[in-house]
């Protein structure tokens, strides 16, 4: 695994590499899924059936193919293994039980002179979840888009998720019966988030679109933003890891190695105090990288988008580490909480060398889809008030509105807004 020291000459060349790491070409896709877009609005189902047999190799004989049967989700739940169906349980109920911390309140403030003021939050009706399921299928994606959007008080769920082959994974249907999904569709890519977006004869319109994809998903995000609200553009998985020199160095390795399976584009980059780490993380991700199931998929992310960085002081590597603004970050130090304060952008902290990334994929709590390619500096995860909008309470009485309509339409005025400032002075003089 590359390892590059901040004393390098050319480490800001290597260090603005790695700040790149997320530059997609969104532009390059955006023609294409705007015409899937546009074939998505003006044809509906028959546009979806038509991308579902190009790209996903099956023929749709009918809507109804489109569906995905709830008694299928039933029969899976029921059939998985007991122990597999109990761990679908407690990843429910703790991630349940975090994001219920989430929900924010309404509230109303009274005013000396008879103004109330407030906010309402409320649900939005409909909520679309994007689900992959291209090369490998991530059932915790269900669960982490729908327990929000649950506890979030969103009347109707709908999820999407690709099915190649038309083969949908069963611990999918298992978790989407958990959920009590009634409305699951076997559209995956561009397709589904403009049927989403904008509604076909089968798939209802929906108000905000949440979840992970490919580029060709995350453009259509992009492109139908503000036709429906969504959660973020996300984009290939990250890690970071801040390292001194009491870190396990076999536990930074499978660490790192644990977003590199992903996929060919993720990237895992640890920055560390201690050379002597540095050189013994490298040696370990060799070692572990022969043991796994995924070792093409990892070996080519480390190789092109791997680093370990050696700073020579932790205030440094802290710096460098809110720059790159990761999508997970692990804090493998003596004094991880003695950090916190200092870390400003990171989409989830893991402190300790307990608490790995993957704990936080499936059942630690809090949510799993989190800002990617350093928008961790104005993003947030996946959380309860994705699913919610807030409307504003106002009340003036008399006495409220004598006090201070006229400084109110002084300032419509000074805008030329007459009626605005009319409006107002008409109710000062029906005293």
């Amino acid at each position: 695994m590359k390892i590059i020291n901040t004393k390098d000459n050319n480490f800001k060349e290597e260090f603005e590499t790695i700040l790149a790491r997320a530059k997609s070409d969104i532009k390059g896709v955006s023609s294409i899924v705007m015409n899937i877009i546009d074939e998505i609005v003006v044809e509906g189902n028959t546009a979806l059936k038509r991308h579902i047999e190009k790209f996903d190799k099956w023929e749709v004989k009918s809507d109804e193919d489109l569906m995905i049967d709830p008694s299928d989700m039933e029969k899976a739940y029921n059939n998985i293994d007991e122990k597999l169906r109990n761990a679908l349980h407690i990843a429910y109920d703790r991630i349940k039980k975090y994001h219920e911390k989430q929900i924010p309140k309404s509230w109303l403030d009274f005013e000396s002179n008879g103004t109330i003021l407030g906010q309402k939050v409320s649900a939005v009706d409909r909520a679309g979840l994007y689900i992959p399921g291209g090369k490998a299928a991530y059932p915790s994606s269900l669960l982490m888009n729908a327990i929000p959007a649950i506890v979030a008080g969103v009347e109707e769920i709908i999820v999407c998720t690709p099915t190649p082959d038309n083969e949908v994974n069963e611990l999918l249907l298992a978790a989407c019966h958990l959920c009590g999904i009634k409305k699951a569709y076997k559209v995956g890519g561009a397709s589904a988030i403009a049927a989403m977006a904008y509604g076909t004869q089968t798939i209802s319109k929906v108000d905000v679109i949440t979840g992970p994809g490919n580029i060709f998903v995350a453009t259509a995000k992009k492109l139908v933003f503000g036709e429906v609200n969504i959660d973020m553009i996300a984009g290939p998985s990250e890690i970071g890891i801040l390292a001194d020199e009491t870190a396990k160095p076999h536990y930074l390795a499978i660490d790192l190695l644990s977003q590199a399976e992903h996929d060919e584009m993720a990237s895992s980059i640890m920055i560390t105090t201690c050379e002597e780490v540095a050189l013994k993380t490298s040696d370990e991700v060799e070692n572990y990288l022969k043991t796994l199931s995924r070792e093409t998929i990892a070996r080519k992310s480390i190789e092109d988008r791997g680093a370990i960085i050696v700073a020579s002081s932790m205030e440094e590597a802290i710096k460098l580490m809110n720059e790159i603004a990761p999508e997970h970050l692990e804090v493998m130090t003596a004094n991880a909480f003695e950090l916190l304060p200092y870390i400003k952008h990171a989409g989830a902290i893991f402190l300790g060398e307990n608490t790995p990334e993957p704990i936080g994929d499936y059942l630690a709590g809090p949510n799993h889809t989190l800002p990617t390619g350093s928008t961790a500096k104005f993003y947030s995860p996946l959380n309860v008030e994705n699913f919610m909008k807030k409307s504003s309470i106002i009340n003036f009485s008399k006495n409220a509105i004598n006090e201070l309509g006229e400084a109110c339409a002084l300032l419509a005025d000074t805008e030329g807004l007459t009626a605005h400032a009319k409006a107002v002075r008409v109710r000062l003089e029906n005293k």
